[in-house]
């Protein structure tokens, strides 16, 4: 059994991850207010402070990340910037910091986005975030010592978060978050690393 610490485990992909790792893992939940643990992305010394508070673990995984959604013609810099600071540099904070506290062997597992490859409207600043985060993965999977490994999961819009953001994917297909769990799984318990696990329809 793995200890795996899962950050976002409130959000929607994040309680599927955990309904399918804490079958065989021991899970550490951290959420901006909920969880066993509180981290918030957006706050200076945040990550460090969990990674003190919990110690060493096998697996990192996150599926948590701000993003502004919003026509590119009324977009300021401080918009745009939400999903810099808290999807793209959170998530990479988690891998700086917690490359330390992985054991041997251990793997970081981000979330981007279909976005990445697939452009919508009032998207811009998801799209360039979801791709950097996809472009760290691969190179911090090159230098990555003691065996650690690091993947990014790409999942489409969720069937269950349609009634939210349905109206800005017109014509793409759901996916269950069940089945975006998988990828996850696949990403920790597998062996590949900088790998982008896309989950589409």
């Amino acid at each position: 059994m793995s200890k795996i610490l899962l950050i976002g485990a409130s959000g929607t992909i994040g309680q599927a991850v955990l309904a399918n790792l804490g079958a065989r893992h021991d899970v550490i939940t951290v959420g901006r207010s909920s969880g066993m643990h509180h981290a918030d992305f957006s706050q200076p010394g945040s990550v460090a402070q969990l990674f003190e508070a919990v110690g060493k673990v096998d697996a990192i995984v996150s599926t948590a990340g701000n993003l502004h959604f919003g026509p590119l013609a009324e977009m300021t810099a401080e918009q745009f910037n939400i999903g810099l600071q808290d999807k793209l540099l959170g998530q990479v904070q988690l891998a700086l910091v917690g490359q330390k506290y992985l054991n041997d062997g251990g793997s970081i597992t981000l979330t981007a986005g279909i976005l990445s490859i697939e452009p919508i409207r009032n998207g811009a600043s998801a799209t360039a975030v979801n791709a950097a985060i996809e472009g760290f993965v691969a190179a911090a999977a090159i230098e990555l010592p003691r065996g650690l490994r690091i993947n990014a999961i790409s999942p489409t819009v969720l069937t269950e978060s349609m009634g939210s953001y349905g109206p800005f994917f017109p014509g793409f297909e759901p996916v269950p978050a069940a089945r975006v769990a998988l990828a996850y799984q696949r990403s920790v318990e597998g062996a590949q690393t900088g790998r982008v696990y896309r989950v589409n329809a």
